[in-house]
This record gives C-alpha cells, structure tokens and sequence, in this order.
C-alpha cells in the first residue's frame, strides 16, 4: 500500500451454537481492543505529490470517459448475457476451471494483459490530473520499495489467482465498465456456503477486485466463500458510480450464488479502506430505498445481507477531508472523487444515519462490526470507534474492534502473510461460522496459514510503507 507475536487472549466474540443468541455479545462498550506489540512508525506518509493547491483546477482536464475499458455505448442485456456465459458458465462445475480453453496459460496470460493495461491506463491519466513532484516522487519510490519487499508473497498469491481450479476470475455482473468479480471457491462443496461479498480499497482511485485476493484465498481454505467485486474507479468514474456499481455487484451475489454452491441464506458484506466507505454507503442507501424514503424499486434487500465488516474503514468525511489533504489526497481532488463539497455530507455514513427522517432505514441495518488498527495513519482508527457508537446509540447492533499497533497495511497484508494466526483473520472467521458447528469444525482441523515472506522483509516493509 517485526514480528508481531500476539498474547493469548480470550476471544473477543465468543463462538455459540445457540442460533437464540446474537454473536455480538452485548456490551456498555463498543471498543474492543486488542493488545500487540508496538512499534515506532514514520511519521509523514504521504499518499500523493503535493502540490499548490492555490494554482490546482482539476476542471482544465476532462474526466476519463466512464465506458474507457469496454465500449463506447452501454452493453444492451443480450450481450451482457454473452459476456457472461464467456466468463462464467463453463465454470460452475465444482473443482474444474473452466474447461481447458479457461486453464490454458494464453488465456491467462491475456487477461492478466487486459487487466494490466486498464490499470497502467487509469494510473496515467490519474498522474495527468496530480502532476510529479518531488515528494511524490518520493512516496512513489517507497510505494516500489515496500512492494518489492513483499513480493514473494505477491507472486503466490498472483501464481494462484491466475491458476488456481477454484477461482472463477471476471464473473460479469453488470452493464457498465469493470462490472466483473472474481469468485473464491472452498475446496471441498459438501454444502452450501457462507458467503462474503467484498470490496477492495484502493483510495477510491486505484482499486481493483484482485486486491482482496490474498483474503479471498484464505477465507475460502476455511470453507468460505468469497466473492470480490469490482467497480469503477476515479477518474473513470466518482462516488455516485462506485456505489452504483458495488450495489450492482451485491444483487447479482444476492441473486445467484447459490448457482456456484452458495447459501443466499448466509451472505455477509466486507470492504476494505475505501472500500469499506464504499460497501457501508451502499447498504446505508439501500435501506432508505427499502424504507420507501425515494419510492424506488430495489434488485436485493438488505435483509439478504447477515452483517457488514468494515475493515479500515472512513465513514464521516467532513471529519476526514483535511487529514487526506494533509497526506497527499489534496481537497479539490478528493471534492471531484465525490461529486462535490455538497455531497461530502451524503457519502458520510455516521452523518446520514443520524438524521431523523430515515430512523426507520436505520431500523433494518444488519450487524456492523467494524476492524481498526490504532496505528492506522492513513484514516485514524477513531472514525471507527465514532462510527460504532453513533449506530449503537441509534439501536443498531455495532461494535468497533480495535488491533493495539497495528496499521492501514498489517491487518490486511503483512499479518496474512506472516501466516499462522491474526487475530483480525480469526476474529472474522469465528463470527462467520458463529452459528455452524459443522464450519466450527472445519476451524478446528484447519492447518495454519503458511508464511509467504520471510519476518525481516514484513518489517522493512512495514517501515517504508507509504500508507
């Protein structure tokens, strides 16, 4: 974006076969924190080149144009529906890939080609808006170091991604440009399937569905399966898009996953970062539609989803705008990414659901457990705890996790590939298989987690990140 050896401890939600009681335990507080070791950070990160802000006018150079990586007209249903038998007919088989046509190393190949240059392209015109200096020159240079160090494990997560006979990459879901996700098959289908529909982060700018596949990987070793959703970045596209598009993606998880062994009964909610702003924005408008506040049909119900996980999560913007300015997410871009000034208050969860006339939306919010380092620089883990406490006070079932010195990166990268067991990965797996002794079970006989990169290279990696 040291080796953290954790302390035993109790586990912070309890694991109960009692389908009568709720897995988040009541409590007078809604902070949970657990204790690690921790260790001196750098203290000035910045996300990109700073410039004169004074002289910035993002108005000089036009949007990138929303249909960039398909066409120049939006898909009509029956090729959307080709699109979709390419991609992901021949892959409902358990423990095939496809076909021999879907496993052949030319076709992976040219996908990873494809996706390559969606992302080299989007990053260029993102650099034609910021402009290089010679600080962002800087965190550039730390971006490629930190990625280096960590590249062992980037390799095997990328050998499996492309490979793997239990991941069907490029699942369309949608019209638009990058509507696609990548589904995480568990190994064995002995069952329907605890579901998590998750959207990566990425600063709104540079997220991309094959992020969250080191998460996808291993949820899926413990007999969950994931679906990872992708959706339209800035410039290709601003917030109004990016929920339109995750909202898109979790109606078709909603509606048919229980085509590729599913359970449509246990589905659950993720994101990350910015993606956790994301998927906490969709649910939030999804229940004021439900709730009839804007007369509007719906394709999925909230009461499909089981709980939201917010991992790093923003959700009061007004509070967060200067602090992204300060670390290098200057104001008039950040403004331009949601639409406005004026919309900083609508893509603000914990602002949104405070107000009174959509009480009754509020009413039909699932679970929220939201994940947070305290060393987390890169959205201070206070909004969490804030977030938590204003949706508990609202009679919302909520609770703010809190992981003592850990950062934006750890919890999501360097402690997954530290392998064995985190307390974040076990936390969200316990709640997940909370009320299934069968998946419990599986828990209980898993293997730990390989570890992917040497302990010196997580702690280098650790102190040059720029996030």
């Amino acid at each position: 974006m040291m080796k953290m050896m954790m302390k035993s401890k109790p586990p912070i939600l309890p694991l109960t076969n009692d389908p009568s009681k709720s897995y988040l335990a009541s409590s007078t507080s809604s902070m949970f924190v657990h204790q690690t070791t921790n260790y001196e950070l750098p203290n000035s990160h910045i996300l990109i080149s700073p410039i004169d802000d004074d002289h910035y006018s993002l108005e000089k150079k036009p949007l990138l144009s929303r249909s960039f990586s398909f066409t120049d007209k939006p898909t009509n249903t029956t090729q959307q529906q080709r699109r979709r038998r390419c991609t992901s007919d021949d892959n409902l088989l358990p423990g095939g890939n496809g076909g021999e046509k879907d496993s052949s190393l030319a076709i992976s190949v040219e996908h990873a080609a494809a996706e390559t240059y969606l992302i080299t392209s989007l990053s260029f015109k993102l650099l034609g808006y910021l402009g290089v200096g010679y600080r962002w020159i800087i965190r550039f240079l730390a971006l490629g170091c930190y990625a280096i160090l960590l590249m062992p494990g980037f390799v095997q997560v990328g050998y499996n991604y492309f490979f793997s006979s239990h991941i069907r990459r490029g699942i369309v879901y949608g019209d638009q440009p990058r509507n696609s996700l990548d589904l995480y098959l568990p190994k064995n289908s002995d069952g329907p399937k605890p579901v998590v529909a998750f959207v990566t982060g990425g600063a709104w700018i540079i997220g991309y569905k094959a992020w969250g596949s080191l998460l996808g990987q291993q949820l899926s070793d413990r007999d969950i399966m994931v679906a990872c959703i992708d959706y339209r970045n800035f410039p290709q596209g601003t917030m109004r898009d990016m929920i339109e598009d995750a909202s898109r993606g979790i109606s078709f998880v909603c509606k048919n996953i229980e085509e590729y062994g599913g359970d449509p009964s246990r589905i659950y909610l993720m994101g990350q970062s910015a993606g956790a702003h994301i998927s906490a924005c969709t649910l939030i408008e999804q229940a004021i539609k439900e709730a009839g506040g804007e007369g509007e049909s719906v394709s999925w119900s909230v009461s499909q989803i089981k709980a939201y996980f917010g991992l790093s999560g923003g959700y009061n913007l007004l509070n967060l705008v200067d602090h992204f300015h300060n670390r290098g997410l200057y104001r008039s871009i950040f403004l331009s990414i949601m639409g406005g000034e004026q919309s900083l208050r609508n893509y603000s969860p914990e602002i949104v659901v405070q107000d009174p006339n959509v009480r009754s939306a509020v009413s039909l919010l699932p679970p929220m457990i939201l994940f947070h380092g305290t060393a987390d620089y890169s959205i201070p883990s206070d909004d969490s705890v804030k977030f938590a406490d204003t949706l508990r006070g609202l009679g919302v079932e909520a609770r703010a996790t809190l992981y003592e010195g850990k950062t934006h990166t750890d919890v999501f990268l360097q402690d997954p590939m530290r392998g064995g067991n985190d307390s974040m990965f076990e936390d969200l797996v316990a709640i997940i298989h909370a009320d299934d002794e069968d998946g419990q079970a599986k828990d209980a006989m898993a293997p730990q987690r390989k570890r992917m990169v040497p302990e010196i290279m997580l702690k280098l990696a650790r102190a040059v990140s720029p996030f």
